[in-house]
């Protein structure tokens, strides 16, 4: 798994500053729906227009191109496909609450840009009359609520967020995987990670929503230090998924660093690739109203 660095005195905890800067960044999720995002007058996602329902014996006159052929193969029966009608996004946000995501070296950590673009696309989602559901993971599913498309529900999906704190170790794979077995209708799954977790399972995790023909999204948010391992002279870094540190100079590990974190990170684009799923690195220094814009404006142009 790839090291995570962080420097001596690294706040892994929130504190009032920190749940101040929430604050600000839900006030942000509201400036970036209402200002730029909304100003596109139509939406960037869409609903997945009809389901299949159930299905009702043939009568004549019924249009064949809805019948079941397997089922006539298979019992010399006739039976006519229903289908319902169904506008509506059913949106999963999985947010890794790992120990990693607590990290940061700019204003925000990843933790941070992770709820305002929960806040931000929620808000989207919700103004169009879409569900949206919150899964946190660590080790495991930390916290699991079902799609809704109330103002009370936003409501307990914020208030949710404000009470994460980074935890330990990360299994995110795992996480995934059950999500998958869990959504039993075609959904929206915005994945926002740091993804420091075996890209394997992950991979294989992002193959299973595929195979579901669930439309995913993955925001692998990364603090800029952890792309650049930009660190002079002799740094601590602390462990922030187990106890334990480590003082050493980074200088001389910054190649082999680097090529092991290109690697893990080509496995997920490569993946996102293959599958149609849209891959999306941010950066916690980057303006995340604009860099969110910027994707938003992006993803409606390709629809």
């Amino acid at each position: 798994m790839p090291l995570v660095a962080t420097d001596a005195g690294q706040i892994t905890r929130m504190d009032a500053r920190s749940l101040a800067a929430f604050r600000q960044l839900e006030l942000l999720a509201h400036t970036v729906v209402e200002g730029m995002v909304t100003g596109l007058h139509t939406s960037p996602f869409k609903g997945f227009a009809i389901e299949f329902d159930e299905h009702r014996p043939y009568v004549a006159g019924d249009d064949l191109k809805h019948l079941d052929w397997k089922i006539l193969a298979r019992k010399d029966r006739m039976y006519i496909k229903q289908y319902e009608e169904d506008t509506s996004m059913r949106a999963h946000f999985v947010l890794d609450t790992s120990g990693s995501m607590g990290y940061r070296s700019a204003k925000y950590s990843k933790l941070d840009i992770g709820r305002v673009i929960v806040g931000t696309m929620s808000y989207l989602l919700l103004n169009q009359m879409d569900a949206v559901g919150l899964t946190t993971c660590s080790e495991k599913t930390d916290l699991y609520l079902p799609p809704r498309s109330t103002r009370k529900h936003y409501k307990r999906l914020m208030d949710a967020m404000e009470a994460l704190r980074p935890r330990e170790g990360t299994h995110l794979g795992e996480t995934l995987h059950e999500l998958a077995l869990r959504i039993k209708r075609r959904a929206l799954v915005v994945i926002i990670s740091d993804c420091f977790d075996d890209p394997d399972q992950i991979r294989l995790a992002l193959n299973h929503f595929a195979h579901r023909r669930h439309e995913v999204i993955l925001f692998h948010v990364l603090d800029r230090r952890e792309l650049t391992f930009e660190f002079d002279g002799p740094t601590r870094f602390d462990d922030l998924e187990a106890e334990g540190h480590r003082e050493l100079d980074p200088r001389p590990l910054r190649k082999a660093y680097l090529k092991a974190f290109e690697a893990h990170r080509d496995i997920l684009r490569r993946t996102c690739h293959e599958r149609r799923i849209d891959y999306e690195l941010i950066l916690t220094d980057e303006p995340i109203e604009r860099r969110l814009a910027r994707y938003l404006v992006e993803r409606l142009k390709r629809k």
